[in-house]
C-alpha cells in the first residue's frame, strides 16, 4: 500500500527528529503466516512506535469513537487499522480478526484496552487470548515504555513468539481465558524496560 509506505516514511522522520527510539528484537518477528503481536498501552502513539519499522503490515484494532471523526477514520483505514467497540462483544470485529488471520495477516491488539504508566496494569480483556487459542496463531509479545515527551527515549522491545495452550479439554471458559491472558501480559511486562 502506498499509504502505508508514506506514513512509515514520514514516522521515521518526525521519530528520528522529535524522539530516540530503541528497537530490539526485529529478527523476533515473522517474515510471514497469521499472527497476533500483544504490547502494553502506555500512549496514544503505541501502534505507530511499534509498527512503523516492521516491515509487515500490523492490522491494529483502534477504538470506535475514533471513527467518528471523517480524516482520522480515513487514515486508520488506509493504515490497515480497524474498529472494535470496546466494553462490548464486538461481532463485526471478531469476523474481521479471523479473516486477517486466516489470510497470513498480523494483528496488533492491546490487550489491557487502556492506557497504563510504567509497569502499572491492569487486569487484561481476554480477546486476543481467545483468538489466539481458536485460529491457533502465535503471539508476538512487545514491551513499550518511555514518556513520550520529544526528545526522550521510547524502548520497544520485541520478545520470540510463543504459542498460548490450554489444555482443559473443553472450550476455555471466561476464567480460563483471563488467566491464561494473565500469563501472558506477565510475557509482555518481561520485556517492558524501566
Amino acid at each position: 500500500m502506498l499509504l502505508e509506505q508514506i506514513v512509515k516514511g514520514a514516522l521515521k522522520v518526525y521519530f528520528g527528529i522529535f524522539y530516540r527510539v530503541r528497537i530490539k528484537g526485529m529478527e523476533n518477528v515473522p517474515k510471514e503466516g497469521g499472527l497476533i503481536l500483544c504490547a502494553n498501552h502506555i500512549g496514544r502513539l503505541d501502534m505507530f512506535f511499534i509498527a512503523y519499522k516492521i516491515k509487515r503490515l500490523v492490522h491494529f484494532m483502534a477504538k470506535a469513537e475514533l471513527y467518528k471523526y471523517p480524516i482520522i477514520k480515513w487514515f486508520l483505514n488506509n493504515v490497515g487499522a480497524f474498529p472494535v467497540k470496546r466494553g462490548t462483544g464486538d461481532i463485526g470485529a471478531a469476523k474481521t480478526v479471523y479473516k486477517l488471520l486466516k489470510n497470513g495477516e498480523m494483528i496488533g491488539i492491546m490487550p489491557e484496552g487502556t492506557r497504563t504508566k510504567g509497569k502499572e496494569q491492569v487486569k487484561p480483556k481476554s480477546g486476543a487470548a481467545m483468538f489466539a487459542l481458536s485460529a491457533g496463531v502465535p503471539i508476538l509479545p512487545v514491551g513499550i515504555s518511555g514518556t513520550y515527551k520529544f526528545f526522550s527515549v521510547v524502548n520497544v522491545n520485541i520478545g520470540k513468539p510463543f504459542k498460548l495452550t490450554y489444555e482443559g479439554g473443553r472450550k476455555p471458559s471466561q476464567e480460563d481465558l483471563a488467566a491464561i491472558s494473565e500469563e501472558m501480559m506477565k510475557k509482555i511486562y518481561a520485556l517492558v524496560e524501566e
